[in-house]
């Protein structure tokens, strides 16, 4: 289980986070949603002291989990990546194998494996020679997901991975997903998905500062609290002549 305890950030005068805490159970796909601005990319980075926190704990298994950051993959935002590093593809995916290695040593022949099946299972297995700057967006997108994968992590951090990606890209990595759930990981996904997309999700945490709602996606995605996080209100006129079914029809669809 990975369990967030009452995490708070502020910059400078502004607070960024309020008194968050949330449980995730392991073989789970969970999604972060929220307006922009919410955030959720603060939430990401401050579960991994990529930022300074005023106060909060971060667990796994019962132990924080600082100490065991060699479990936890991170998968920033496109625009966090500096694309025109020169850099192929599969040393790209390497760099996850670093903890397993000396700093100057060579790849072992089992680092070397798992890049090579990571970057088979994403399909870029053909392209490991190619700079990244030469992809395209859902092609980028696809190898910092293998090597999140190949640094066989239990906990996998996902900011925003769907983002302008193409559908062959969405497909694929939604298989992935569900392949890693089968595995036991805890995938945290930030997203921006509405409709029946939500229904993927085994948990939905909808934040805005601080935590709104969380549980099933027709738990979570309530009118009152989408007017919570987003200040949306629904009008009656958008009611149809299905009743109760409505609001979940407008919800997802």
């Amino acid at each position: 289980m990975l369990e967030v305890q009452n995490l708070t950030v502020n910059y400078r005068d502004l607070q960024a986070l309020s008194d968050v805490s949330f449980k995730l159970e392991s073989g789970s796909v969970v999604g972060l949603v929220g307006p922009n601005g919410a955030g959720k990319s603060t939430l990401l980075k401050a579960m991994l002291e990529l930022i300074s926190t005023q106060i909060g704990q971060v667990f796994y298994q019962g132990r924080p989990l600082k100490h065991q950051r060699q479990k936890v993959a991170y998968l920033p935002q496109r625009s966090q990546v500096d694309w025109d590093y020169p850099v192929t593809v599969e040393n790209v995916v390497m760099m996850a194998r670093t903890l397993h290695r000396s700093w100057w040593g060579r790849p072992s022949r089992q680092s070397r494996e798992i890049v090579k099946q990571a970057l088979q299972r994403v399909e870029l297995y053909e392209l490991r020679d190619r700079p990244i700057k030469n992809l395209s967006g859902g092609q980028q997108q696809r190898v910092f997901l293998a090597r999140a994968l190949a640094q066989q992590a239990d906990v996998l951090l996902l900011d925003e991975p769907l983002n302008a990606v193409d559908k062959k890209t969405e497909a694929l990595m939604w298989q992935i997903y569900d392949e890693l759930k089968r595995e036991g990981k805890t995938l945290l996904i930030s997203c921006h998905e509405w409709g029946n997309t939500l229904d993927r999700y085994d948990q939905l945490l909808l934040l805005n500062q601080h935590l709104i709602a969380s549980g099933t996606p027709r738990q979570v995605m309530t009118p009152e609290h989408i007017q919570l996080a987003y200040g949306a209100t629904f009008e009656p006129s958008l009611q149809n002549n299905h009743g109760d079914r409505a609001e979940e029809e407008l919800l997802f669809c």
